[in-house]
């Protein structure tokens, strides 16, 4: 049935949960991986996260920022730190961001707002603009989401972190503000309410039973796609990690093995949603679960406040100005070469937001798969711009060969004809953001 491009239902879902025969989870794996290439291609969609403000009411017990933590260091980007932050990644190639702060009044919608048109006005030289601003927030109302969605952003992401009742209440206070569960189960459903059609959902694993977890992200994603007739564009999985002031022992880690089973079998379920792996993970471990129905993945990440002008990209970590610890903390040209090398069309395309391609108008292109007839041109175009006016020599080269194969092995249409006269222009000409 997935392979088929139709989404499980969370019956159907348990059954490939409760596998355990090593023979019967490769062949999840492999049928994840050829979802994953029947629906997306080849394609990886690169991202950064860019860290806001850091003050919080809540006291999650696995976060960092969490108020009780007298190690963190609170602080919030003025607006002449956001271009700074914004201008050092749009000088290394980034076009799209996630945009993370912390749950606090400060916070207010009018202010992420003003933020997201900050960053878009920032256009450094030559060829520097970001694109498309996502964001990851608080729960808002609904007049909230309406001051948000007019500041032009893409998806907005809120993780439930675990829909298990008891675990929930175990690691948000009640008398926070994020102690309310069902308010932030209903925030994506008061943000399509609100005419915000484009959400991200996600678990962060490490808290309660992964395949509770698992099953909860396949239902929330069932009702959404049944009541507003859209799923959510994204779904998030990172793993419980290290953070100021943390002790890992006392949560429930999700092994290596498992977690590669959690991505296989959300590709399964969700066959039209995008799947983000973070920088959480190791390099090593992002290379291996690629494979099995990722599309979407952070580079040349920096969580600290300020961290993009501040620290750059050292390979040290101040923990104490992180919400948690990487795991990858390689630059974007260096994880942008791994992935060429193994055959993977690096992406910044973000034409679906500016074209009307989201809500359901996504989902009509997207649950056939007919996506990848448009991602994949868009892709080649993004790249071709990454690597002029980007890219280090080694991956210049390498990412040239790619290109060549990509176009070679694309059947003659009339769409080829102006991909090539498209790359044409963005090699020769000052011609940028072309796309399909």
């Amino acid at each position: 049935k997935a392979l088929d491009k139709q989404p499980l239902n969370v019956e159907e879902t348990a059954v490939l949960l409760r596998c355990d025969s090593p023979e019967l989870i490769e062949e999840i794996f492999a049928a994840a991986r050829e979802l994953k290439t029947r629906v997306y291609g080849n394609r990886i969609v690169l991202f950064a996260p860019l860290y806001i403000g850091s003050y919080c009411v809540n006291d999650c017990a696995y976060c960092g920022f969490r108020r009780s933590n007298p190690d963190s260091l609170r602080r919030t980007l003025t607006k002449q730190e956001v271009v700074d932050q914004a201008t050092a990644l749009e000088q290394v190639g980034h076009k799209r961001l996630i945009l993370v702060w912390g749950e606090h009044p400060w916070y207010t919608p009018e202010s992420v707002a003003e933020v997201v048109k900050t960053i878009y006005d920032v256009k450094s030289d030559p060829h520097g603009e970001i694109r498309r601003v996502n964001i990851n927030a608080a729960p808002l109302d609904d007049a909230g989401y309406r001051i948000v969605k007019e500041s032009g952003i893409g998806t907005y992401q809120i993780f439930q972190e675990t829909y298990h009742h008891e675990t929930y209440a175990k690691v948000h206070p009640k008398n926070t503000q994020k102690g309310d569960y069902l308010w932030r189960l209903d925030g994506l459903s008061r943000a399509f309410e609100a005419g915000l059609d484009d959400v991200g959902i996600g678990a962060l694993f490490g808290l309660a039973d992964w395949k509770f977890d698992t099953l909860a992200l396949v239902a929330h994603a069932v009702h959404l796609e049944k009541t507003y007739g859209c799923g959510p564009h994204t779904i998030s999985f990172p793993r419980m990690q290290d953070a100021s002031g943390l002790d890992l022992e006392t949560f429930r880690l999700v092994s290596d093995d498992d977690f590669k089973r959690i991505v296989a079998i959300l590709r399964l379920a969700v066959p039209y949603t995008g799947l983000i792996l973070t920088a959480r993970e190791s390099p090593e471990l992002r290379r291996e679960v690629m494979a099995f129905g990722v599309s979407q993945i952070d580079a040349g990440s920096r969580i600290e406040l300020g961290g993009y002008t501040e620290v750059g990209d050292s390979q040290v970590q101040v923990v104490e100005k992180e919400q948690f610890k990487l795991g990858d903390i390689r630059s974007l040209d260096e994880v942008v070469r791994e992935l060429l090398t193994d055959g993977y069309v690096p992406s910044w395309c973000t034409s679906c937001y500016r074209l009307g391609r989201t809500g359901e108008h996504f989902m009509e292109f997207a649950v056939p798969g007919f996506i990848k007839r448009y991602c994949t041109p868009n892709a080649l175009t993004t790249l071709q711009e990454y690597l002029i006016d980007y890219a280090s020599d080694e991956t210049i080269a390498v990412g040239n060969g790619l290109i060549d194969k990509e176009i070679q092995a694309m059947p003659e249409s009339e769409q080829k004809t102006t991909l090539l006269t498209r790359m044409a222009e963005i090699r020769d000409t000052p011609k940028r953001d072309l796309y399909f």
